[in-house]
C-alpha cells in the first residue's frame, strides 16, 4: 500500500488579494466556446484524427468557461480556500480543513461582486470534507457536474481550479499521475491529521488556496477535490513540486449527499476498532506499537477481548509501530470485515480475531 504524508492547501491571507475576472486568468474570449453542460458532445468525432494545439486549447477554453463559474472562493476567518458548489439550493462542498472551527463563511462566486454570507452544514474531519450553505443563493448559481471514480484514468488531462494564494478563479494544469494513493495529511498548520484512501495524484499544481476547489477532466466532469500537497522531507518539509493530491468524486459525492439530506453523515464506509490509541516506543526510543488507552463499551476491539493496556503490534498482516500506521492500516479495510490484531499483554503476545466496526 502506498502511503504518503502531505499537507493541506488552505492559505492564510496576509494582504487583500484583488479578486480576478474570469477572462483573465482562465485566458477565456467573450467569443469562447459556449457552455457544453458538462458534456463533450464531439469525442467521437475527434477520436478518429490527432488533436491539434489549436483542438486543444478549445477543449481547455471550453470546459473552463462551462466549470470555473462553479468554483467559489471561501473565507474562513483569516484562511482562504476553494468551494465547488453541490446543488442548485446553495450547498457547497469544500475540506472539513478549509472550515475549521468557524461556523460562518463568506464565499465569493464566479459573478458576484460582493462576498455572500454562508454557514457550516456540517464537517467531517475523518475524510476532511464539509459542506457549507449559502444563505441567500444568487440568481444563476451553477452546480458542478461530478464524475464517476472508476473512470479516472492515469495520463488523463485534468485542470485544477480554485484559489491558489488567494488568487480567485485560477487555473493550472496537468495530468492524472496515478490512482488509488493513500495519503495521511498531516494535523499542523490546520490539517485534520485524517488517513484518505483512493486518493487521485495529480501534476497539476496545488497551491495554498486550493484546498476545496475542482480537479475537472475535459469532459468538464469534477473528478476529485484538491486537498493535498505531497512534502519533500529533504527540503523542509517544503511543496513537492508536481505532486498534488485530490478525494475522488465517488467519495465526495457519498459524503456530500449524506450532509445535504441528513445534516451529517449517517454511513462513512471507514472501518474501525473502536479505541482510542497513542504511540508507545521501546527501550531505544523507536516507535513501537499502538497502545489502547480506551475501549469503546459493545465496539469491534470491546467484543474481540481487548483492553486498556493492550499494545496493538499488527492489523490484517500489516506491522503497527504507531497510530498513524493503525489508521492506515484500517483505512485499506471495510465495516463487518473480518480480521487478525496481534498485540502485547503484560509482556506476551496475543492475537484476536477481530470483526471490523464503523468510524
Amino acid at each position: 500500500m502506498d502511503v504518503f504524508r502531505a499537507r493541506p492547501s488552505r492559505f492564510r491571507a496576509r494582504v487583500a488579494v484583488p479578486v480576478c475576472s474570469l477572462a483573465l486568468l482562465a485566458g477565456c474570449s467573450a467569443g469562447g466556446a459556449a457552455s457544453g453542460g458538462g458534456g463533450r458532445q464531439d469525442a467521437p468525432a475527434r477520436a478518429a484524427a490527432p488533436l491539434t494545439s489549436d483542438d486543444l486549447q478549445s477543449d481547455y477554453q471550453r470546459v473552463i468557461e462551462d466549470v470555473l463559474p462553479s468554483v467559489v472562493q471561501i473565507r474562513a476567518g483569516e484562511d482562504l480556500g476553494s468551494g465547488v458548489v453541490y446543488d442548485t439550493k446553495g450547498h457547497i462542498v469544500t475540506n472539513a480543513h478549509v472550515v475549521g472551527e468557524q461556523k460562518t463563511f463568506r464565499v465569493t462566486t464566479a459573478h458576484s461582486e460582493d462576498p455572500l454570507s454562508a454557514r457550516l452544514v456540517s464537517s467531517y474531519p475523518e475524510q476532511d470534507l464539509a459542506v457549507v450553505k449559502l444563505d441567500k443563493v444568487p440568481s444563476g448559481l451553477k452546480a458542478a457536474s461530478f464524475g464517476e471514480s472508476a473512470k479516472v484514468e492515469v495520463g488523463q488531462i485534468v485542470l485544477a481550479m480554485g484559489s491558489p494564494l488567494g488568487l480567485s478563479s485560477s487555473v493550472t494544469q496537468g495530468i492524472v499521475s496515478a490512482t488509488g494513493r493513500t495519503v495521511t495529511e498531516g494535523s499542523e498548520g490546520g490539517g485534520t491529521g485524517a488517513t484518505l484512501v483512493n486518493m487521485v495524484q495529480t501534476s497539476a499544481a496545488i497551491n495554498p488556496g486550493n484546498s476545496g476547489g475542482a480537479l475537472v477532466d475535459l469532459d468538464g466532469q469534477v473528478i476529485g477535490i484538491p486537498t493535498l500537497a505531497a512534502t519533500d522531507p529533504g527540503l523542509e518539509g517544503s511543496a513537492a513540486p508536481g505532486i498534488g493530491f485530490a478525494i475522488p468524486a465517488s467519495m465526495v459525492k457519498t459524503v456530500a449527499g449524506q450532509i445535504v439530506r441528513y445534516g451529517k453523515v449517517t454511513d462513512s464506509g471507514r472501518a474501525a476498532l473502536g479505541i482510542t490509541a497513542r504511540t508507545v516506543v521501546d527501550d531505544s526510543y523507536r516507535p513501537a506499537g499502538a497502545a489502547v488507552v480506551s475501549v469503546d463499551e459493545g465496539g469491534a476491539a470491546d467484543l474481540a477481548g481487548l483492553r486498556a493496556g493492550d499494545v496493538i503490534t499488527g492489523l490484517g498482516g500489516a506491522d503497527i509501530t504507531t497510530v498513524t500506521s493503525l489508521a492506515e492500516a484500517l483505512a485499506s479495510k471495510r465495516p463487518g470485515e473480518r480480521t487478525e490484531v496481534t498485540y502485547t499483554r503484560g509482556g506476551d503476545e496475543r492475537t484476536a480475531a477481530v470483526t471490523l466496526g464503523e468510524q
